[in-house]
């Protein structure tokens, strides 16, 4: 078991696959230091290998809102807030990691696609310690934000793919009716 893990995502919206891989790594260490990704739009920058990623519609929630329902989802799995930090993390910006994790820990991640791999590489570059939780093929990855957001949109039942807490606040936030909103006007905060 390792003392220290950090882990990382969007959390765009939180999901019940993102709750097992936030589970797989927390088994793995005493601490779990979750690193939201696109934190915000000045540290949300596109990718090559996934431009999508880092558009406003791809990112209706807050890091507040992330920080808030990890923690809900998190807690509400059985975890103790002892156990557990939630930061930011600039993900497309290694040079800035040290301000926001702890580069001793291990580097947990679970691969995909590309962007897994790419990620993988440039945690290795930067000599930090990685253990890849799982690889599977993109199309075997199972519950995507991507399809739980457009449910949201669509107003189609999309309660069934989070965790309790994780449903519960996007209701009490709006998300479905933000994300709606978003769609409708192209609504672009990032610009």
């Amino acid at each position: 078991m390792y003392d220290l893990g950090v882990i990382h995502g969007r959390f765009q919206v939180l999901h019940n696959d993102h709750l097992k891989y936030l589970l797989a790594g927390k088994s793995l260490c005493r601490h779990l230091v979750v690193g939201v990704t696109n934190p915000d739009p000045l540290l949300t920058s596109a990718v090559d290998v996934d431009p999508k990623r880092s558009s406003s519609l791809a990112n209706p929630l807050t890091y507040y809102e992330r920080l808030i329902m990890i923690r809900e989802v998190l807690l509400e799995a059985g975890l103790r807030l002892e156990e557990l930090t939630v930061t930011p993390m600039p993900i497309t910006r290694p040079e800035l990691y040290r301000h926001y994790v702890p580069l001793e820990a291990v580097f947990l991640l679970s691969i995909y696609d590309d962007w897994g791999r790419l990620k993988l590489r440039r945690f290795q570059e930067l000599g930090l310690k990685t253990h890849v939780l799982w690889e599977v093929r993109e199309e075997e990855k199972g519950i995507s934000a991507t399809d739980v957001r457009q449910m949201m949109i669509e107003s189609a039942p999309w309660e069934h793919l989070v965790p309790r807490a994780s449903a519960r606040l996007c209701v009490q936030w709006g998300i479905p009716e933000r994300l709606r909103d978003m769609k409708a006007s192209n609504f672009d905060p990032a610009s």
